[in-house]
């Protein structure tokens, strides 16, 4: 169990990132790739599909050095795989590797080394060498735009909904209520946060606040920095309401929806299908809020989107003709019957055992030990 403790400045100084993290989604993206079992089920076509390409772009190799220094079960991984810049962007992220000062990347990649686990080319990194973390750097980069990349417009509207639900409970009931909305994994006892984690760890925040980083890729357990001397942050898995399809497996129907509405109203539709506010919509799509209003006035007055007010904000939702649009659930009905389509159904929404990694480390050496449970922290 992680305990972090909390004093009055820091209560006041809980964020939610507005964006995922490239690199954090990265690194767990490679975590959903350990064998069968480990991964989270919802990600299955995603796993399916990310092996494809890694092997047909000549990528598997990049993927091991990623994997070999952050496996899935490691009860530690470096820090500065996951510098906080990235919160700029992928870019800044990746510059923000590359400056890993010497001192803190010969510490952290000893201390990872520790348990005999990495690969023998990683032992240059403990020595400060900058080629291993050029490649390293270069790694991601190729990664992230091959498997993560063609998603993220995905990725980033499953944690703009997570985000969004929590900060509306954050803006009308309160942090207090906020963190309660994170049991079972989190539980809130004033002034500790108690979080779900393989080993048990105090962290004291002395008024730096913390910062919460929804993931798409996280599995099942929240992961926090190891080093209590750089900025708090606490990734933690978003709900998944169905199976996720990535982008080159999902059915041609977004595509006759944008056909039949536009594409920007057809987006917003689908964006719905999480009930938003304006700016979370725009927020969402990348469009300007006034867009954003007149689309959803068009779908709401073709009954197809719906508008209540929530104390001081006016929350979008679909209709049950809109969800039935969006799903490809409509009901046929006959000419002359007066009767609308039946509304479809409502929308409903383990810790595995260790294993190695699918990607091996490279190199002749063995295979890295593994010796944490599944979705462990750092």
């Amino acid at each position: 169990m992680l305990h972090i403790h909390f004093d009055d400045r820091d209560v006041a100084r809980v964020q939610i990132a507005a964006e995922p993290d490239p690199l954090w989604e990265t690194v767990l993206a490679m975590h959903q790739l350990a064998p069968a079992g480990r991964g989270v089920a919802v990600h299955a076509a995603w796993r399916d599909r990310a092996r494809r390409e890694l092997d047909e772009r000549g990528l598997t190799r990049a993927a091991r050095l990623i994997s070999a220094l952050a496996p899935a079960d490691a009860r530690y991984f470096p820090d500065f795989l996951t510098p906080d810049a990235a919160r700029d962007g992928l870019a800044a992220g990746l510059a923000a590797l590359r400056d890993t000062p010497r001192a803190r990347l010969t510490a952290e990649s000893a201390r990872a080394a520790l348990p005999d686990r990495l690969p023998r080319w990683a032992g240059a990194l403990a020595t400060g060498s900058r080629q291993p973390l050029d490649e390293l750097a270069d790694a991601f980069k190729e990664v992230h735009r091959a498997v993560i990349a063609p998603d993220w417009t995905e990725v980033s509207a499953t944690v703009d909904c997570d985000r969004s639900a929590r900060a509306r409970t954050l803006c009308h009931d309160g942090v207090d209520a906020m963190l309660n909305t994170f049991r079972p994994v989190l539980r809130w006892e004033p002034p500790v946060l108690h979080v779900d984690y393989p080993y048990e760890r105090d962290l004291r925040l002395h008024g730096r606040g913390l910062r919460l980083i929804p993931s798409h890729f996280c599995r099942r357990r929240p992961i926090a920095l190891a080093d209590p001397g750089l900025p708090p942050v606490l990734v933690y898995p978003v709900a998944h309401s169905t199976a996720w399809a990535p982008a080159t497996s999902r059915s041609c129907h977004p595509q006759a929806l944008s056909t039949l509405l536009g594409r920007t109203r057809a987006r917003i539709l689908a964006a719905l299908d999480d009930p938003a506010t304006t700016g979370e919509l725009a927020r969402r799509l990348r469009v300007s809020a006034p867009s954003a209003s007149e689309h959803v006035s068009a779908l709401r007055e073709a009954n197809l989107a719906r508008s209540h007010r929530d104390g001081g904000c006016v929350i979008h939702a679909l209709t049950p003709l809109g969800t039935a649009l969006l799903h490809g659930e409509l009901a046929p009905v006959r000419l002359g019957s007066g009767r609308p389509p039946a509304a479809p159904a409502p929308h409903l929404r383990a810790t595995a055992a260790p294993g190695s990694s699918v990607l091996p480390p490279p190199g002749s050496g063995p295979a890295p030990r593994r010796s944490r449970p599944a979705g462990a922290g750092r």
